[in-house]
């Protein structure tokens, strides 16, 4: 039996088409192994996303070459779409393909090792994206009670930092019925909660004619087999009123979202040519705070953009105290090839970045923390799905995303459970078992 290491570096999304490739190699009798150990395949999903996401990926290839030089290399993801020729002149590297046609490489693998090439030149195998069609896959099962279900690919924002629509192409939608056979698949599975992602999930349907992602969500909240459905990153813009009222109406979605709002400064939103301003997004927020009783929202924010001026950074950190996020991923801009952004005057130093990225953060975990005591205080029951377990503390997140301990017997994972919250510790809600089991909160 051959055995095959995978890793992915990057998003929800390329984590979701690994184990669907993974998935893949399993059901045609290969053993999945881990990739720090020696592999007769490896198979590396990449990302491009900054230029150290770059050069991680490269680390990567060269680390499976060397636990193992006989073994074939399989490289996809959007570094290889976009520097295919690169990858290629990595010695050692079998099949470079790129965002499309992943789960090919079962095949390739099948094919190399039944008659192994007589040369060791590598085969590139890279599609046009932006013709390609919707790549259908699948992920049946899932070892936690989480799982990813990806429901869209690409994007055509053309933000001005963004090499990714370069890399994944115009948005192509899952179709609705196949989204709603994985979720029961999943379901039955084991799985208890579903998070919907895409590389612009917001953008999910504008090729499926009229029907967008509220129906989606709509319609699977209708006969719904797992307890929580949750949703990827998302644009404010999409957050209308009228959207943000039938959200509210939904049973089975988690109260949590994640915004990609990359700044809450005007001047940079519009030198990224996002299609929103901090108001606009504080209304979104508004909007779903009053449709929905206890939601919680997580966010992307980048500084260092060029022209970002000291002005532009405290008007981010202004809008971060007044938009309270849960929690906040901060990031320095990083220059990306054949993009506007890249030739843009006053890029920002990077020990500016640094300092401006420090700065995010703890104002993030301050924020934070005010709103874990304020959860403590109000002494809500929480409803738990129980993830990981430690030594008798079970690991988990509520419905509005808060991660949590528990002390419980062994033998629960994939429950749902109610908890009180009666303290926090480095990001973590402490818990004890509700008195009230059935007076489930969020």
């Amino acid at each position: 039996m051959y055995t095959v290491g995978l890793y992915t570096l990057g998003c929800k999304v390329s984590q979701y088409e690994t184990e669907a490739v993974a998935e893949e190699f399993e059901r045609r009798g290969f053993c999945r192994a881990p990739f720090d150990g020696p592999c007769d395949v490896y198979v590396i999903n990449t990302c491009t996303v900054t230029g150290e996401a770059d050069r991680k990926s490269r680390q990567c290839i060269r680390r499976a070459l060397k636990q193992n030089p006989n073994a074939l290399v399989f490289v996809m993801g959007c570094y290889a779409q976009t520097s295919a020729a690169e990858i290629a002149r990595i010695p050692g590297v079998t099949y470079v393909s790129g965002t499309y046609g992943k789960m090919e490489v079962v095949s390739k693998a099948e094919a190399y090792l039944a008659a192994p090439p007589c040369d060791t030149e590598t085969e590139v195998a890279v599609t046009d994206v932006d013709t390609a069609p919707f790549e259908n896959m699948t992920v049946n099962g899932s070892p936690r009670t989480r799982a990813y279900l990806k429901i869209e690919d690409g994007c055509e924002c053309r933000c001005t930092y963004c090499a990714i629509p370069g890399a994944r192409g115009r948005v192509r939608s899952k179709r609705p019925e196949d989204v709603f056979a994985e979720v029961s698949a999943l379901a039955a599975g084991g799985v208890r909660e579903v998070v919907l992602t895409g590389i612009e999930t917001s953008s999910y349907g504008v090729d499926l004619g009229d029907y967008r992602l509220i129906d989606l969500l709509e319609d699977l909240d209708k006969n719904c087999p797992v307890d929580r459905i949750r949703l990827g990153s998302l644009s404010p813009e999409m957050m209308t009123e009228p959207i943000c009222e039938r959200l509210g109406h939904l049973t089975h979605l988690a109260p949590h979202f994640h915004l990609s709002m990359q700044s809450g400064s005007d001047a940079v939103l519009r030198g990224m040519k996002r299609r929103y301003n901090a108001s606009r997004a504080l209304a979104a927020l508004a909007f779903l705070r009053r449709e929905i009783p206890g939601v919680q929202f997580t966010t992307d924010l980048m500084v260092g953009f060029p022209g970002e001026g000291e002005e532009e950074f405290s008007e981010t950190m202004a809008f971060v105290r007044e938009a309270r996020f849960l929690s906040m991923h901060v990031f320095a801009y990083s220059r990306r090839k054949n993009t506007p952004a890249a030739s843009y005057p006053n890029q920002v130093p990077e020990q500016v970045k640094e300092r401006r990225s420090h700065a995010l953060s703890l104002l993030g975990h301050e924020i934070r923390d005010e709103i874990l005591a304020e959860t403590v205080r109000e002494a809500r029951v929480l409803r738990v799905l129980l993830e990981t377990c430690d030594g008798g503390v079970w690991h988990g997140h509520s419905d509005a995303f808060f991660e949590t301990e528990v002390a419980l017997p062994d033998g629960r994972h994939g429950e749902m459970v109610s908890v009180l919250p009666v303290g926090y510790r480095d990001g973590i809600l402490l818990c004890r078992p509700a008195d009230t089991p059935s007076a489930l909160g969020t």
